[in-house]
């Protein structure tokens, strides 16, 4: 199993931290840890983020390994967003920072 090296320029890790990191990636991520979402329930949750950014987030998410997109022959269509098992193991740690933000965030603005 290879390492990646996120100091290195050249590491792939550090796209994928990328995609990881960013607002909507992190929201995203502990919102589907909670279950399985519609885009359209997703996007209420993670409320403040725009359909395209969204869509673009899950793609990236999905192309990663970290979600999993199912889509029902039905009409009108039905599309659900689900963690695979990499992505709760991802998950939690996002969640981690996360609730470590909101636990800290009186003494995170008294910082500043």
């Amino acid at each position: 199993m290879m390492r990646g090296e996120v100091f290195s320029k050249d590491c792939p890790s550090r796209e994928i931290l990328k995609h990881v990191t960013n607002r909507w990636g992190c929201l995203t991520l502990v919102a589907l840890l909670q279950g399985t979402h519609r885009f359209s329930d997703l996007r209420r949750k993670l409320n403040g983020v725009s359909e395209k950014m969204l869509a673009q987030t899950l793609q990236t998410l999905e192309a990663d390994g970290f979600i999993l997109r199912t889509a029902y022959p039905v009409i009108p269509p039905h599309v659900e967003y689900s963690l695979t098992e990499l992505g709760v193991e991802l998950a939690k740690q996002v969640e981690l920072l996360v609730d470590w933000i909101e636990i800290n965030l009186s003494r995170i603005l008294r910082e500043k």
